[in-house]
């Protein structure tokens, strides 16, 4: 009988080894910005060609290579920064395995050129599906000009799950915002298809956060530095005014590496439980440096799930700092005592006695005592009513209510529901100002008046967004919103369809755009948070298709126009929504699947009685 176990060529195992490291165009991005990095490059340019598909080019000013190494860097495990295995709890670089450029050579054709500035002539290498193809001597400037072509082009299933361009250039836009971010001291540039879309200077870490976020983003934040033992913690937290309920900036970093961490998430969250409503999130952008000894950062093929071995102090120390720095910009709600209407308090003055106060009383005063011409005596007269002035319930102060009303809140009119002339009298019942209370054949129904608004607004603009027939109101004074890279790439594919439901947005350049015309129906909402939302869904949910697209579009502004919990509703609007909402096809829940209607049938309500 034959052998069956087999050494696997080198060819497969990179592309296998190439599954876990590459997974899309943006893991490429990442593994070569991190090569220049670790080369001491001060700018590198970032170049893409159709999201990475046809071309990712990372040129850097680094040290460069010498025609040995950049031979050797495309084989497996051949690394620089590993000598032992102690060496792996001793990191000061991006990269350390040796897997990038050999998984990178396995599923894509590269073109290496690199000198170092003590070489006269540099290299040129390509390799393609980890075939070295041609290796000579060229002229070209210190540095490394990395090239990676054809991305997938000898895996084909790979290839095929790639998302829409979109969705792969918002990718690749995360991943270069995670670096320009912890690299204020080094110039980046980023080019798509040869158009120079974004450009960082070297600067301050201050700048460079308000230069990828936004002008508007510098008042946003707050400064946090504190140095212990165990980690210096540096960075920026935002103002609890500007959190977002979708898709807050959240970033941390340790030793100059993006991190994900739930666990110190929740310490700086916890920091803000009283000063933020649920569902919304705070902005911050948190720095840890601690001891590389202290950390593992090889527990996952893409280094962004990191081990401390100090976490629960790394918690507390990093959830005061957070508070402190809330406390000391004042940020917590104090007592304002620089009103016009507050007490005057006297300034102490040790030279002035201090004198006792005194009441003066009249000891002659007697009420019964006759007066000189025979009558007692008697208080002045003071007009009473002129207490209860601004107190008469009117029309506009009030909301109307029948003046016999029961606080039982089963009664309407003097007429009990239950009475048989009760549905002729009043149709509908409004609840708490939240649910609308309606008779049927089988018992009592609510209905939810927010979720029934959203799935009767759903509808309407989703035939509108389909049939291209929104209507917008022109603003006066136009809005200005200022989008991130990620966000600002979603406007064309999204432009279409918000066009459609009445917005009117223009294009003022480095992501920034104004808000020309708003649909009619959304009335007072705030129309820059709304497109913030509607963004931030589409890149959450990443809709890649254009029907769930545009079913996202009409759900986040059916949510941000429907009547809210808490308004009362006269007898004609309960009448108009519950006859809208079940002219829908689908009237039970609302679009993201919450419950709309709720019924108490007759049986439950005899029960109650017995």
């Amino acid at each position: 009988m034959t052998d069956i176990i087999h050494l696997l060529p080198d060819s497969i195992a990179n592309q296998i080894a190439a599954g876990e490291v590459i997974q899309r165009p943006a893991s490429i991005v990442k593994e070569l910005l991190e090569n220049a990095i670790d080369a001491g490059a001060t700018k590198i340019q970032l170049i893409i060609k159709d999201a990475g598909r046809t071309l990712i080019q990372v040129i850097d000013n680094g040290k460069g290579m010498s025609a040995t190494d950049a031979r050797l860097a495309f084989e497996r495990h051949a690394t620089s920064k590993i000598k032992s295995a102690e060496d792996l709890f001793n990191l000061h670089t991006m990269g350390f395995r040796g897997e990038a450029l050999a998984s990178i050579a396995a599923i894509a054709q590269v073109e290496l050129r690199t000198k170092r500035d003590s070489d006269e002539i540099g290299t040129l290498i390509e390799i393609s599906g980890s075939k070295v193809e041609k290796q000579e001597c060229i002229s070209c400037l210190t540095g490394s000009i990395f090239s990676v072509k054809n991305i997938f082009f000898n895996v084909p299933a790979r290839r095929k799950f790639l998302k829409s361009n979109d969705t792969e250039r918002r990718h690749i836009l995360n991943e270069f915002e995670r670096i320009v971010l912890v690299y204020p001291e080094i110039e980046f540039s980023f080019i798509d298809n040869d158009v120079e879309a974004l450009s960082y200077p070297a600067g301050s870490l201050r700048q460079r956060i308000v230069s990828v976020e936004g002008k508007g983003f510098n008042q946003q934040l707050i400064s946090i530095d504190v140095e212990t033992t165990l980690a210096k913690i540096t960075g920026f937290i935002g103002k609890p005014e500007f959190a977002r309920k979708t898709r807050a900036l959240q970033f941390f970093f340790v030793n100059g590496r993006y991190m994900r961490h739930p666990f110190f998430n929740k310490a700086v969250t916890s920091a803000y439980e009283s000063l933020l409503p649920d569902g919304v999130a705070p902005n911050y952008f948190i720095y840890l440096e601690v001891d590389p000894e202290s950390i593992d950062v090889n527990i996952h093929p893409t280094k962004t799930e990191i081990k401390f071995e100090n976490e629960r102090p790394i918690w507390q120390i990093l959830s005061a700092t957070v508070k402190e720095a809330l406390g000391k910009f004042n940020v917590v709600p104090t007592i304002d005592f620089d009103t016009k209407d507050a007490v005057d308090i006297p300034i102490y003055d040790p030279s002035r006695t201090v004198r006792q106060p005194t009441i003066e009383v009249d000891p002659t005063y007697n009420p019964f005592k006759s007066t000189s011409s025979g009558r007692t005596y008697q208080r002045p007269k003071f007009d009473w009513e002129q207490l209860y002035q601004g107190f008469e319930k009117t029309d506009n102060d009030f909301s109307t209510e029948p003046q016999n009303h029961i606080s039982t809140d089963l009664f309407v009119n003097n007429t009990s529901l239950d009475t048989p002339n009760a549905k002729e009298l009043i149709v509908h019942y409004q609840f708490k100002n939240k649910y609308i209370l309606t008779s049927v054949k089988s018992g009592l129904m609510f209905i939810d008046q927010h979720r029934a608004h959203v799935r009767i607004l759903y509808d309407q603009y989703l035939k509108q967004i389909q049939n291209k027939k929104g209507v917008s109101q022109r603003t006066l004074f136009p809005d200005i919103i200022e989008l991130t890279p990620s966000e600002a790439s979603m406007i064309p594919y999204l432009m279409d369809d918000l066009e459609a439901v009445g917005f009117d947005l223009g294009n003022l350049g480095n992501n920034a755009f104004a808000i020309n015309g708003i649909p009619s129906e959304i009335g007072n909402t705030d129309a820059v948070q709304l497109i913030h939302s509607i963004i931030n869904n589409s890149i959450e949910k990443g809709c890649d298709v254009k029907d769930d697209l545009q079913e996202e579009l009409a759900l986040s502004l059916a949510n941000a126009a429907a009547i809210p919990y808490g308004q009362k509703l006269s007898e004609e609007e309960m009448i108009k929504i519950v006859d809208q909402l079940f002219a829908s096809p689908i009237h039970k829940h609302t679009p993201d699947g919450k419950t709309i209607v709720s019924l108490l049938d007759d049986n439950t309500i005899d029960k109650m009685f017995r």
